[in-house]
């Protein structure tokens, strides 16, 4: 090897560039062998690149937009032109360090600097010979190192096994350039007028589309026919995809081409149909027509109708609305105007029916019978709206189903719970994208006649939002008034709902809507006793889960003292799913044991029971004695059915303060002070010492505390309560009371009296305190329910304290 450095290499062809030369030529083997004469300068300054790796004789032009790149291209520019190019291992490093670069790279010559508009720096270099890094001696400013020369084996010239490699890397090289579009045929040329063997590969490794990683792997080979080879094998890695490539573009174009051929083939036939006499959508709009000659139209419905199908037949098949409008025609058809089944008004059938299916509920079965009367009488009788109201569980909607069945109607339900768009109920404008009939007018469409029988399941849920509010949209359907021209706002015409029966439920009157409310007939459906959940769970719940267990009446037999233990142990409640709940424990106890192949007991008694279900847990709402001043037992409406309530009330020493707890609403503190005075004003009559008030401080308490309470039916038992508090007398044995009281001592009637009294019999209650106004619930139910209770009806406090407080003082009784 001579002493000349890179810098002489002006003399080359490559080198002798001008410049404003346009064109760089390509490496002579002369400019080759010249320059694997040359040797390597010691240190070198390092040039890291991201995404390319640079290969001996090929040029490239580089962006260099870091700052350390920048310093070293102005730095050797000015000097020898020479740097050393190596690849980074990670192209997301911005800051490459020494470990960050790969330790085989190019000697690169500088051929041109370009300074472009965006600030970054554009260089034009040359890869010269592969180097080595021996060591790094600098990180800054920029990287600079000791370097040797990577040196790479060659065949020799006349080997027939290289030259055949490199035959064929050239045929290959054009048949990717033939078969990619996105190279120019004139690469093809490039490829011609190279002479040199390792400059093919080269260029040829350079410009295949290969990251970074394989690309460096290929230059640190040192064997050049090695290299050959893997470069043969890249190509042919890439030729695969391109062909793979270019087959599955030809066979898109050729599925695209038929299926435009089958359009216009299609368009032919479908002419040729029509020429035919055969379908097409004309015939479709004529299907239309006929269909609704079978229709009981009004002739208002049929304008509408035909005006609709005119315009359909207008429309261009091909747009979009024409399938919305053959949507919306579809609907008119299937739609069952003025078509009404035929009521059935067999008055001893439907009430062997309500009574087979519901045990109790007389007040619901005696208004369905009524009404059925009314009908039979005159058969043009708008149908009326009720809504069934109650605790859950009771029955409520499967009394729908029951009332369909006596009537003959078709049973349609439509839960309510959580609805809270008006589309909903009233649908959507047929210009939107995927517009519908409301549930209403598609829940029609199901029952396929006009005068089904409709529950409106949950009616109290209805909730609001900022897409409308349901409940009043759900005015004009329960309106007798209204509804014969309920309009829906896809299907733009009035539709008479008027001979619908729409029966409602709910639990909660007080969420409904007034005006809602006032549409309709409000039926209260009360609770059960203790005996109707025993007969209901013997004839309905028991027969229906070992149905479901796959038993039968054989494999387990409950009887009725264990029922009512059951009801009374592990149900608190109006209705019956928590009771069916546990009936369904039981009936799985004995499935286990039947597919175990173990002996059970068929008969089931009461050990089994607490075996199954665990010890009896509600035993809370039993009647507590009165050996204490100050508790006395009420009776309290709740959601879920009637309960008893204890009132209890303590002195201790203080200045006349009255403390209230038990998680109370404002209206239940405010009958305790209302209690509290007017047991001051009339102190003398009660026998009780005026001076007691200053001395002591009262405490009511009203468990549990956990339970929300409010009302003002707890009125005459706070008063009760702070008489005997004040007299220190005992309170009458087994006597529960309830009743509003105002500041002249009368006494106000309360509400859910039958929940109330249900709840009094299950704690064994004998005695109850009513308003006098009350007498009249008590009328309404049945004597069954009453059997076991007496009954005082009062209108004034003093008559309450007369009939509650007893002459017997209490045990241990404190002396005020």
């Amino acid at each position: 090897m001579g002493n000349i450095k890179f810098t002489n290499f002006d003399n080359m062809s490559l080198q002798g560039l001008d410049e404003d030369a346009e064109l760089i030529p390509l490496l002579t083997p002369e400019d080759e062998e010249q320059m694997n004469r040359e040797s390597l300068p010691e240190t070198l300054p390092i040039l890291p690149l991201r995404n390319t790796v640079l290969f001996p004789g090929v040029v490239i032009p580089i962006t260099a937009g870091r700052d350390k790149s920048i310093n070293l291209i102005k730095e050797a520019n000015n000097g020898s032109k020479v740097i050393g190019v190596v690849s980074q291992k990670d192209e997301n490093i911005e800051n490459p360090a020494a470990k960050d670069i790969n330790t085989i790279g190019t000697v690169a010559r500088i051929l041109r600097v370009l300074q472009m508009p965006d600030g970054n720096t554009t260089i034009i270099i040359q890869g010269k010979k592969r180097f080595e890094i021996d060591n790094i001696v600098t990180e800054e400013p920029f990287i600079t190192a000791n370097i040797k020369e990577a040196f790479e084996s060659r065949p020799e010239e006349d080997s027939e096994e290289f030259l055949a490699i490199i035959e064929s890397i050239k045929e290959l090289a054009f048949r990717i350039i033939r078969d990619n579009p996105n190279i120019p045929s004139e690469a093809t040329f490039a490829i011609k007028n190279i002479q040199s063997n390792s400059f093919l590969i080269n260029f040829v490794s350079s410009n295949l589309n290969l990251d970074v990683a394989d690309k460096q792997k290929l230059l640190q080979i040192g064997d050049l026919q090695e290299r050959a080879l893997a470069t043969l094998k890249y190509m042919n890695t890439e030729l695969q995809k391109l062909e793979l490539k270019n087959d599955i573009q030809s066979k898109v174009k050729s599925d695209m081409d038929q299926q435009q051929r089958e359009y216009y083939l299609h368009q032919q036939m479908k002419t040729i149909q029509e020429e035919l006499g055969g379908v097409s959508y004309e015939e479709e709009v004529e299907e239309m027509r006929q269909k609704a000659k079978d229709k009981k139209w009004s002739k208002k419905v049929k304008e509408h109708f035909e005006k609709e199908v005119a315009k359909m037949q207008r429309m261009n098949p091909q747009v979009a609305e024409y399938s919305i409008q053959r949507n919306y025609l579809d609907l008119f058809l299937e739609l069952p105007w003025n078509e009404y089944s035929k009521d059935k008004f067999d008055l001893k059938r439907a009430e062997k029916i309500l009574d087979r299916d519901h045990y109790g509920l007389e007040d619901v079965k005696k208004r369905i019978v009524e009404y059925l009367a009314v009908l039979k009488l005159r058969n043009d009788m708008k149908s009326p709206i009720l809504c069934l109201y109650g605790p859950p569980g009771v029955g409520k909607t499967s009394l729908g189903k029951s009332v369909a069945e006596a009537l003959g109607r078709e049973y349609v339900r439509m839960s309510l719970g959580g609805l809270r768009d008006e589309a909903e109920i009233r649908g959507h404008r047929k210009t939107y994208i995927g517009a519908m009939p409301g549930r209403i007018i598609q829940s029609i469409k199901k029952a396929a006649t006009s005068n089904p029988v409709f529950i409106l399941d949950e009616i109290d849920k209805l909730s609001n939002s900022h897409q409308g509010d349901p409940s009043s949209a759900m005015l004009e359907v329960l309106d007798p008034e209204q509804n014969e021209e309920f309009y829906d706002n896809f299907l733009e015409m009035g539709y008479d709902l008027s001979k619908v029966m729409f029966i409602a439920t709910a639990n909660n009157l007080s969420t409904i809507q007034p005006a809602l409310r006032d549409r309709m007939e409000i039926i209260n459906v009360t609770g059960y006793t203790i005996e109707e959940k025993v007969e209901i769970a013997k004839k309905h719940l028991l027969p229906k889960q070992l149905k479901e267990h796959g038993l039968t009446g054989n494999d387990l037999k409950i009887g009725k003292p264990q029922l009512e233990k059951i009801v009374e142990g592990y149900t608190r409640e109006s209705g019956v799913r928590t009771l069916e709940k546990q009936l369904a424990k039981m009936v799985r106890y004995a499935a286990k044991n039947i597919a175990t192949e173990e002996e059970y007991e068929v008969k089931v008694s009461n050990e089994i029971v607490e075996k199954v279900l665990g010890p009896a847990r509600l035993e809370r709402d039993k009647y507590e004695n009165n050996d204490v001043a100050g508790v006395v037992t009420g009776l309290a409406w709740t959601s879920v059915g009637g309960d008893i309530l204890f009132i209890e009330s303590i002195l201790s020493k203080g200045k006349g303060a009255m403390n209230i707890t038990g998680n109370l609403g404002k209206v239940m503190k405010e009958s305790a002070t209302i209690a509290m005075e007017y047991i001051k004003s009339n102190a003398e009559e009660f026998d009780i010492d005026p001076a007691v008030f200053e001395k002591y401080n009262v405490h009511i308490h009203v468990p549990e505390g956990a339970t929300p309470k409010d009302g003002p039916s707890a009125g005459i038992t706070m008063l009760t309560s702070l008489v005997s508090l004040f007299t220190q007398k005992k309170v009458k044995k087994s006597l529960a009371m309830t009743g509003e009281i105002t500041l002249r001592g009368k006494v106000l009637p309360v509400g859910g009296i039958k929940e109330k009294i249900l709840a009094a019999k299950r704690a064994r209650i004998k005695e109850i305190i009513l308003c006098e106004e009350n007498r009249r619930d008590i009328e309404e139910i049945k004597a069954e329910y009453l059997k076991g209770l007496t009954f005082h009806y009062v209108s004034d406090m003093k008559e309450v304290v007369e009939i509650a407080v007893t002459k017997q003082k209490v045990k241990n009784a404190k002396k005020l």
